[in-house]
């Protein structure tokens, strides 16, 4: 289990160091530099010490906002206020008295954050007051007239915050860029800039009608708004905690954890780090059920979701109950070896833990099955993690229940009977095309047939990915059920608006294929066959190895077929200038290594059979 370490700055990137020296150093020249004189008039400093007592009330009563706890702070507005007021000087000293009272309470914060945080204040009230001048402000009036010169400083104060903090990230950890830069989090900021921007326009005014008086109402006003927020988000948490909580349990339920893995599996994805998923089921308790009752029942699946809770206590993982005796473990920095060993030894807990009752299941005590899988880096949506742990689930209770498995392609391998009965299934519905479209229902058969016999001379395939595969290549253009006829069959160029509606066939296509969860595991080839290696592609312009391994194979296959297959509206190309094409758009549109295999198969299996035709 990994535990967050606390970040100092000797423990930080080189660069990172670097980084922070030249923002507190450039902060700090700055101060010296705008602050010449601290011989000011009495009422002058005693303006000072108001707002400065001002910002350290407000920098108290922050003003907590749903949906995560997340929270502000009302000194910008007064650091806004006091420059527009009385001018960079009085800013710098209000921002320069308040950051040494603040350090002497917060002592136990390292020296170099509070040093950061009071340089990169320096640089984005001096850049919003040379703003505000160049734009034709002026300091110490109030009028509609300098409203432009308001908004374009608080932009500038805005961007050299958020400017001070990507690279704050970018200098700390490089994967972290992408998560700082995005869209949601730049438009929640940019709004409390606004209300930031219109409370020091409230302050400004206050000041120059009631100067102290003004202050105190301003504060007073900004205490209230930090209660109201309060209250707001402990209503907003407890009906949160009722519509997120299993009534019986107290465990997350089904639906928070479902959006808790997809949050988690876009984040650790984006970041590059492990993310392990584990379905634990409780082993017989139908037959427990049926001895001690329902109620007995409950008293169990809360006992258990209490173990679980506690386990789990101490880290960073979200439990959940699933549903009916199936919990859920989300394990975020997490590798499946380290999963592994932890629910082993969970497990092995659970069974010497006594419940009354359990003497009378198969095991004669509390157990469970678990299985286990981790994301892997050509997953592109968190219900193949899903998949992938239900299989490796499924597989522990066939070894006999009571053990811990990890997904393991080789172990999830399809049986012959089953895959027969799927093939079936799956060519039934490819015959809707015989009455709508026999170029498609051609063209599916083939590329099943290149599939079933260019997976067989793949090594690096195991037995289930040859039959996922295969099936997947019998129904990957399914969704072409769904656009009319004219178009599938129309012999002249598509226009534009025919175009988006063929390639929207690969989503129509996957709703038809998820209707039934045993083909679960053919969704990625429905839905991103026509993805492209270098990330062109759709619906999702998904890039190398983001694009799942099968569906960069089935991309090749497909095209091929396509550019040798007679149609009265394109040119027919031959298998050998269908392979210069493929070897052209290798690394483009084609997995580059992929590509050669397939090269080299089908220049080993059709070529000789195509020269022995032309001889003839």
């Amino acid at each position: 289990m990994n535990k967050n370490k606390v970040l100092s700055i000797g423990n930080s990137p080189y660069a990172f160091r670097i980084y922070i020296f030249c923002i507190t150093l450039v902060g700090i020249i700055i101060y010296s530099f705008h602050v010449d004189s601290l011989f000011l008039p009495l009422d002058k400093w005693v303006m000072i010490y108001v707002l400065t007592a001002s910002v350290l009330i407000v920098n108290h009563f922050l003003i907590y906002l749903p949906p995560k706890g997340n929270s502000i702070s009302m000194d910008s507005s007064i650091y806004l206020a006091s420059l527009f007021m009385f001018g960079l000087s009085t800013a710098l000293l209000i921002l320069g008295l308040f950051s040494f009272i603040y350090a002497l309470y917060r002592r136990r914060v390292e020296w170099w954050k509070h040093l950061y945080n009071f340089s990169m204040y320096n640089l984005m009230i001096t850049s919003a007051y040379y703003t505000f001048l160049e734009t034709g402000g002026s300091i110490g009036t109030t009028g509609i007239r300098n409203i432009l010169p308001y908004i374009v400083a608080l932009i500038v104060y805005f961007s050299v915050n958020i400017l001070l903090l990507c690279f704050y990230f970018i200098f700390l950890a490089n994967q972290l860029f992408k998560g700082v830069l995005h869209f949601g989090l730049l438009k929640e900021v940019g709004m409390t800039y606004s209300i930031t921007l219109i409370l020091s326009l409230v302050l400004l005014v206050l000041l120059q009608t009631e100067k102290y008086f003004g202050v105190f109402l301003f504060t007073i006003l900004i205490v209230m708004l930090s209660m109201a927020f309060r209250k707001l988000l402990y209503l907003y948490q407890e009906k949160s905690n009722q519509l997120n909580h299993d009534h019986l349990t107290g465990l997350y339920n089904h639906g928070y954890f479902k959006e808790t893995l997809k949050q988690q599996f876009s984040d650790c994805k984006m970041l590059k780090q492990p993310l392990t998923l584990a379905f634990l089921d409780l082993d017989d308790f139908k037959k427990y059920n049926d001895r001690n009752g329902h109620l007995q029942g409950d008293r169990l699946l809360t006992f258990f979701g209490k173990l679980l809770q506690k386990a789990v206590e101490g880290t960073n993982f979200t439990v959940a109950r699933y549903g009916g005796e199936e919990f859920a473990i989300l394990m975020p920095n997490t590798m499946k070896e380290d999963a592994y060993v932890f629910l082993n030894r969970l497990r092995k807990e659970v069974n010497d833990t006594y419940f009354e009752g359990v003497e009378h299941i198969p095991y004669r005590c509390l157990s469970f099955s678990c299985g286990i899988a981790e994301m892997e880096k050509d997953m592109y949506e968190s219900e193949e993690l899903i998949h992938r742990a239900d299989q490796a689930l499924y597989y522990a209770k066939a070894q006999g229940k009571n053990n811990v498995q990890l997904y393991d392609k080789h172990n999830m391998c399809l049986d012959e009977i089953k895959f027969k009965q799927d093939l079936e299934a799956l060519e039934q519905q490819v015959k809707f095309f015989l009455s709508k479209d026999v170029y498609t229902y051609r063209h599916s058969k083939r590329v099943f047939k290149y599939a079933l016999e260019f997976g067989s001379r793949l090594d690096g395939l195991t037995d289930h990915e040859r039959q996922t595969l295969i099936l997947g290549a019998l129904i990957h253009d399914i969704g072409k059920i769904e656009v009319p006829r004219d178009i599938l069959n129309k012999s002249g160029k598509l226009e534009k608006h025919e175009w988006e509606i063929i390639k929207k066939h690969v989503t129509w296509g996957r709703e038809i294929v998820a209707a039934e969860k045993r083909f679960d595991d053919l969704l990625p080839l429905v839905e991103l066959h026509h993805e492209r290696y270098d990330g062109k592609g759709y619906p999702y312009g998904l890039k190398g190895e983001e694009i799942p391994k099968l569906a960069r194979i089935l991309c090749i296959i497909d095209s091929f077929d396509a550019m040798t297959t007679e149609r009265p509206y394109q040119p027919t190309k031959t298998f050998e200038e269908a392979l210069e094409e493929i070897e052209r758009c290798a690394g483009t549109q084609f997995d580059p290594v992929y590509a050669a295999k397939f090269i080299a198969f089908v220049r080993e299996r059709y070529l000789p059979l195509v020269e022995m035709q032309q001889l003839d």
